[in-house]
This record gives structure tokens, sequence and C-alpha cells, in this order.
């Protein structure tokens, strides 16, 4: 074990983190009377002590695209371009660094920097550390062409959903598509493929201008937790990569900001920031070393098992004998039968050996997501590595046609913990669970996904978008086409208490449920916590109650207290260990 990695194994393993917004379940809003730069404080005091009451230690916040969501910049008439990365600087609001025609500027001062500075001072006298990210990789504009992104969700829904009618005319511009990002880069500097915010010299020169900033800033800074150098880094994005990107230009960009910031603060952990996927034949820059005194294969905290290198071969063989397993369950008359089980009257056939080989490792392990988390792990300088789980937009594997959707939905969630577990006893490094949620039918018209600017599943009337679900159906049965999308709040509940377990057992350090949000905030008018008509291209929330946006993952009023209990339950296992 690092000595670097002690703090970090003290903090995550005995918490569960937290995304930036949560909601107000211990402490009201003061006097709605008070002036709204007053307010503004007293919302990031309330919502710092509702994480804290819950046992909660570490708080995840963008640093560069400021989605802390705990402090909102409620005078601002724009909100959209009020601050983060602009373009061109906002005549009121907070933003932290201009990018534009080729230049970056950084605001260090009351609208800019300083805002930081009073969340990182707040985070510090609740005891909370705060994990700032540095960038985002999605960045959606209106110039960029998205429709294959929407036919690309149109698709991967299909397991639980098949699509009846796919709103895409309503507007939204904010949480993890907004706020600045990679390509705003790209765009500004005049350049046309992401992949050239990687490598393209310039680029690296202005993210590390501003990257040693806020570094520097912080540098003595006891309640920061470490610096995440990406939000879900990848070839892809909302500008199209060049044929050239591979899952090692990813990889070498991370190695090469890492050694950056190390350089210049030698107090702070770094971390990655990815979603988690993985590519098993891809050559690695940074392979796991091991030696007779540092044994790799041994577990980070207490756990003696030993854990096989990830490859192709031994993701098929897992997956193989799990679903026998499964089949094993079933009922004898419906296991032999046409090599098939019988759902609603009729055979469908259940997975064989030969079936699972000829459907590969999938996306999630092949390098098609453009990006090797495990090989990123390897780099020195990386303290942590990171995943994520949202199965509304990502596939992490086959299903098995024996289980019904939801359950794969539940199994695949509870494999891909378990397989990051192991990779973290594999290299002897945490990795943690830093995103991880579900869509609720009350939450789908709010549904937001990366790399879109449209709610696909919200209707321009009072009437509900509907699809054919199939979470309590076999997936390849399912014809009832009269429910919204989304999973049920007992769904909801079961994935989380099973999703937390598994991160728990198998040694994944950290774990961040996405998204909460925190009511009774200050509400003004033309900002995103604000009365919104949806006409502006802001939330679709109606935040008379101030409530934050939500992208559709939000448990504020969606069985709020089931989850709070759930996650705190989580805390207290933990720590009792």
């Amino acid at each position: 074990m690092h000595l670097s990695l002690t703090k970090v194994l003290t903090v995550l393993a005995c918490t569960l983190l937290s995304s930036a917004t949560v909601p107000t379940k211990t402490v009201k809003r003061a006097d709605s009377s008070q002036f709204v730069t007053t307010q503004g404080k007293q919302d990031i005091i309330n919502t710092f002590s509702n994480i804290s009451a819950l046992g909660i230690k570490v708080v995840r916040t963008w640093v560069r695209t400021f989605v802390i969501r705990l402090y909102l910049d409620l005078k601002s008439p724009n909100f959209i371009k009020a601050f983060n990365d602009v373009t061109e600087i906002p005549t009121t609001g907070t933003w932290f660094q201009l990018i534009a025609n080729g230049t970056t500027s950084v605001n260090t001062g009351a609208n800019g920097l300083e805002k930081l500075d009073m969340i990182i001072k707040h985070a510090e006298s609740f005891g909370i550390y705060v994990l700032l990210t540095l960038t985002n990789n999605w960045s959606p504009s209106a110039t960029d062409n998205l429709t294959d992104s929407i036919d690309n969700l149109k698709s991967s829904v299909q397991s639980r959903a098949v699509v009846d009618t796919f709103n895409a005319s309503r507007p939204r511009n904010f949480l993890s598509n907004d706020y600045g990002g990679m390509d705003v880069y790209v765009r500004q500097f005049g350049l046309k493929t992401h992949d050239e915010f990687y490598t393209n010299q310039t680029l690296l020169n202005a993210f590390m201008n501003y990257t040693t900033q806020i570094v520097t800033r912080y540098v003595e800074s006891p309640s920061v937790l470490a610096w995440e150098l990406a939000n879900d880094a990848r070839c892809n994005s909302s500008v199209a990569s060049s044929p050239t990107c591979t899952p090692q230009t990813v990889t070498q960009w991370h190695a090469t900001i890492a050694e950056h910031i190390k350089s210049i603060d030698p107090n702070h952990l770094v971390s990655s920031g990815t979603q988690g996927f993985l590519c098993t034949d891809c050559p690695k820059l940074f392979p796991r070393q091991t030696s007779p005194a540092q044994p790799s294969a041994r577990a980070v905290v207490g756990r003696r098992s030993i854990v096989k290198p990830l490859t192709k071969g031994r993701i098929i063989q897992e997956r193989n004998e799990r679903w026998k397993k499964t089949r094993a369950l079933l009922p004898r008359s419906e296991q032999g039968r046409g090599e098939g089980i019988r759902v609603r009257g009729r055979w469908v056939s259940t997975p064989t050996r030969r079936q699972s080989d000829s459907q590969g490792v999938g996306s999630a392990f092949d390098g098609s997501q453009g990006v090797d988390s495990e090989d990123i792990l390897g780099i020195p300088q990386i303290g942590f590595g990171s995943f994520q789980l949202f199965p509304d937009q990502n596939s992490y594997g086959p299903d098995d046609p024996s289980l019904s959707a939801f359950n794969n939905t539940l199994q695949t969630g509870i494999n891909w913990i378990t397989t990051h577990g192991q990779i973290a006893q594999l290299f002897d490094k945490p990795v943690s669970l830093l995103g991880f949620g579900l869509v609720t039918q009350t939450n789908a018209p709010d549904f937001v996904p990366f790399n879109s600017t449209v709610a696909p599943f919200a209707s321009d009337n009072t009437t509900s978008t509907t699809v054919a679900k199939a979470s309590t159906t076999s997936s390849a049965a399912s014809t009832d086409s009269t429910q919204t999308f989304g999973v049920t709040d007992s769904e909801q509940d079961t994935a989380y208490s099973s999703w937390l377990a598994a991160g728990i057992s198998s040694g994944v350090s950290g774990l961040l449920q996405y998204q909460w949000s925190q009511g009774n905030l200050t509400a003004e008018a033309n900002t995103t916590i604000s009365p919104n008509d949806d006409t502006t291209g802001e939330s679709s929330n109606d935040d008379t109650t101030g409530e934050s946006p939500n992208d559709g993952y939000s448990i504020q009023g969606v069985g709020e207290d089931t989850v709070q209990t759930i996650l705190q339950n989580a805390v207290q296992s933990v720590s009792s260990t």
C-alpha cells in the first residue's frame, strides 16, 4: 500500500460519497426575506449540514465547470452562460474561465473563483472532503448534430423499453451537459475533433495553465480530497473524434496531466473520473506491476483471495457460469424443452455457451467506448480509480434471457461493481463508484442523457410519453405499451440496496449515488432555481419551492426518505466493519 493512499482509504472506506446536491431533510432554509447573496451562502451551509447529518464525508463536484450545485448565482439573468467556461463575459453572474477565439482568461474575482473559495471554506467547517473535477467530456451545443446520440439512446433502452414517442423538442442545457467542457476548447481554438483536446499541444498548454491556477490555489487546503482530472473522458463526445483516437490516446492524456498536477501539488491525490469502461485486448501503456514484496493480487483492505487478471476469456467464462446457475434455478419443466423457457405460453431460447461466446465481451470491455480505465489506473501518479453505473444509458454486458429486464439491470450492475472491486485488488489501489443511478417513472420526463440537450421522454402536453416497459417481465416477451419509461420506486430501492451491498462486499472504496437535489433554495426569476415555463432552454422543473435542477436522477420527492435511509444504512454498515 502506498502511503499516499492511506488518507483516501480512511475516508472512503468508512463513508459514502455524495453527489453535489442533496435534499433538505434535516435543515430548512432560513428566512426568505434575507438578501439573495446572504441567502445563497445559507443554501451552502444548509446543504453541507444535510450531507454531514447522514454521515457522508465526501462530496464530488466540478471545479472548472462548477457543477457543485450547492451555490447558484441567483442574480444571473442568463444562467446557462453566466458562469464556468464562458465564450463571452456575462454582464452579471459567475464565471470561472473565458475561452474565446483561441485565448483563455481565468476569473479570480468575487464573481469567479472566490465563490469556489467559499465552498471549500464551508466544506472544511463541516469536516467534509471535496473531490474536485477539473473538466467535463460532454459539452453539446446548438451547432452539434446530436441525431446520432438520440438514435443511440433509443437503441440502448430497448432491453427494458421500446420507445413509442421519442420527444426531442424541449431543449435542456444544464448539469452534466453544460458549464463548459473539453469541446469548448476545441471549438474556440478552431479545431475539428474532440480528441484534439488530448493531443493538441496548444490545448494541452491552455488546460494545464488553468489547472495550475486552480491546483496552486488549494494546494494547502485540507478539505480537498483529490483532483479528478475529468468527468467521463473518452474518445467520443459532442464533437466527433478522429479515426486515430484510441484508448491509449486518453490514457496518455491522463498520464500527462496527472504528472503535471503532482509536480505542483504533492499534498493531494489525483484520480481519473472515467465511467470505468475497459479494453481487455488493448496494449497497455502502464501494465500492472507486481513484485514478491508487494503482490498486487492481494486485496486492498484485509482480503486474501487471489484475483485473476481481467481477460476476454475470463469474462466469457464467468458469464457462462452465471447464466448456467440462473437456468438451473428455473422450474424443471422449463429447463429442457427446446433449450428454452416458457414465457406467456410460448418457448423462448435460453443462453447456451455458444450463444454467449458469440456475443463477445460487449462494449463495456472491448475498448469501443474509447477509454481503458484499467490502463489509466496503472499510471503511477493516479492515486485511485473510478467507475460509474448508469444502465439507462450504457450497456455493461449481454442480457441473460432467463431473467426479466429489471433483474438483468440489477445483476449486470452487481457484476460491473464486482469487476471493479477485483481490479482494485489487482492494482492494489482504491477504486470508487463515483456515480450510479436509475431513472424512475416519475423522473422520466426530466431525464436528459449525457451528450444531449433534450429530455427524450418528455411530452409537450400533459399526456405521458408511452413506452413498452419490461421491468417485471421477460425482455424477450414484453408487449405492454401503456407504461411510462423508467423503473418503479420499489425497483430503484432494490437496485440501490443491492449495488451498495455489492460495492461494500467487493472492496469498492467509495460509493456515490447520483443525483440528490436540494430543496428550499433561494429562488430568483430567470435562473434554474425559479418557476420556469420551459421556454428558456433551462430545467423543466416547477421550481416554485426552490429545488435544484433535475436531469432524471433526483430523489427529491421521489422515494426520498427510503433512498436516504438506504444510503445511511450503507454508511453505518461500512463504519461498523
